[in-house]
This record gives C-alpha cells, sequence and structure tokens, in this order.
C-alpha cells in the first residue's frame, strides 16, 4: 500500500508543469487574443514579448499586475518538460531549423492533452469505488502513456480526440461509481450553463459539473463534495468557504482561474492558488 502511494504521488509530480526543464513551450507554441486575460495578443508559434533568450518569463512575478491572468492560471499538465527532454531529446526550437520548431509547436498539444488524461486516469484510480473498472483503467493508463512517449511523427498523427473519447467512456463510468455512495439524489448537470448562478450554499454533493460553465458563479459555501468537475470552467467562480472535500476531476488551472479563501476546504491533489491568500 506504502508502494503504491509512492507511485501515485511519483507520477502526480511528473504531470506538474516544471519550467525549468522546458524550453518556454506555452509561450511560443500556443495563440492567445489581447483580452481581460492578457494584455496583448499573439499568433501560435511566436514568442511571447516577455520570454527572454533563457527560456524563462521576464515577468513571472508580476503577470497579474502586468495584465497576464491567463498565463497565471495555465498548466501544461508536465507536457513541457516531456516534449523538451524526451520527445526532441533537450533539443530546445531555437537550437534547429525551422521545420524542428515547428513540430516541437506542433506536438507540444498534442502531448498536453495526452498528460491531462494521465491526470485524470491516475486520480480515478485512487477512487476505491471505481474499483470494478480499475483494470480498464489501467490499461488506458498504460496506453496513453505509450502514446505520450511517441516519436513527433507519431504524435502529429495522432487522432487524440478520438483516444479522448475512448477514455472517457472509462471516466464518465468512473464518475457514475464515485457519486453512487453520495447520500440522496445525485444532480446531473453536465454541460449546464451556470455562468454567474446565485448558488451560494446550495447543496451540489455528488452532482455531476462535468463541462459545465460556471464562470463568476456565486459557490460562497456550497458543499461540492464528492462532485465531478471534469472541464468545469471555474473562472472568476467564487469558492469562498465551499468544501471541494472528496471532489474529483479536479485540476489546479480550473482552480487558479477561481477565487477563495483560507476556508475553502479542497482535496489533497490540488493546492491552495498562492493569489487567494493575496485577496484576503
Amino acid at each position: 500500500m506504502l508502494n503504491a502511494m509512492r507511485d501515485h504521488h511519483a507520477a502526480r509530480a511528473e504531470l506538474r508543469g516544471d519550467c525549468e526543464r522546458c524550453f518556454g513551450l506555452c509561450c511560443v507554441a500556443l495563440p492567445f487574443a489581447a483580452s481581460a486575460d492578457f494584455a496583448v495578443g499573439k499568433a501560435a508559434g511566436t514568442p511571447c514579448r516577455n520570454l527572454g533568450e533563457d527560456h524563462r518569463c521576464g515577468i513571472h512575478a508580476r503577470l497579474r499586475q502586468q495584465g497576464f491572468t491567463g498565463c497565471t492560471v495555465y498548466d501544461c499538465f508536465g507536457a513541457g518538460q516531456q516534449v523538451s527532454q524526451v520527445t526532441f531529446g533537450g533539443k530546445g526550437w531555437r537550437a534547429g531549423p525551422p521545420e524542428h520548431a515547428r513540430r516541437m509547436f506542433e506536438v507540444f498539444p498534442v502531448v498536453r492533452q495526452l498528460h491531462e488524461l494521465l491526470w485524470y486516469l491516475t486520480e480515478a484510480l485512487t477512487l476505491p469505488a471505481a474499483r470494478p473498472v480499475h483494470a480498464g483503467l489501467r490499461r488506458a493508463l498504460g496506453r496513453t502513456r505509450e502514446l505520450a512517449g511517441g516519436t513527433p511523427e507519431q504524435l502529429a498523427a495522432l487522432d487524440v480526440a478520438a483516444h479522448r473519447q475512448e477514455v472517457n467512456v472509462l471516466l464518465l463510468r468512473t464518475s457514475e461509481l464515485a457519486r453512487a455512495g453520495v447520500r440522496g439524489r445525485r444532480k446531473d448537470r453536465r454541460g449546464a450553463d451556470l455562468m454567474g448562478a446565485r448558488l451560494k450554499g446550495a447543496d451540489l454533493r455528488g452532482t455531476s459539473l462535468r463541462g459545465a460553465c460556471l464562470i463568476a458563479a456565486d459557490l460562497t459555501g456550497a458543499d461540492l463534495r464528492g462532485a465531478d468537475l471534469i472541464g468545469a470552467d471555474l473562472r472568476d467562480a467564487d469558492l469562498t468557504d465551499a468544501d471541494l472535500t472528496g471532489a474529483f476531476f479536479l485540476t489546479q488551472p480550473q482552480l487558479n482561474a477561481a477565487r477563495g479563501s483560507a476556508g475553502t476546504r479542497l482535496p489533497g491533489s490540488v493546492a491552495r492558488p498562492g493569489h487567494w491568500t493575496a485577496q484576503l
């Protein structure tokens, strides 16, 4: 049991972005538009104006103040170091011909999707209620790891959407099993438009909020224990004093995009965002 927990924590560690081992791929490969999240826009494959020659952000400590909140809520799930150090063997995009850089930028979003699936699959295997599908989850985990470790050519040719769909069948079943143990009627709010909804103190225990839009929703003091939050949009949602104990498929980027407090109760898979403390 102890070894299993160590393996789990080690796997999770590799699924968190490590900028020290990356060539600033998210700052180059991805496009973003000038908006409330980004002070300026840029095209895919174009380095952000704040990216230095050392592949480090020149305003990392002041991103929010400088109008780059979008950067502070992004996480590559470890895809950056995987592509930089494994897929391309430590050869940066500045070190080769244009084709080398182009292929690196093409592969990065693919690996990011695969690593996000690895995060969900790893978490699913920690849920005792999902034991009936653990065998299938382990096979999917192994297959996803195999795909993420492919060559640049294999990754570029991968139909990642089809693989996501296959894994999603297992994750849906995991959700059903995990929420079945929650007492009372379990709500299904998959894909619900709850933008700006007044849900203060709401009983959302065991609710499926998969893909729900909760932008700027008031979830102050809400009970989200055992809720499925995969893909839920929590940008600017107020989680002050909310209880997310046992909520699953919650990622750090989702949490970083929300607002909360010292009284917000969180599952052990995520960390309390630093800017929550700054808001107090």
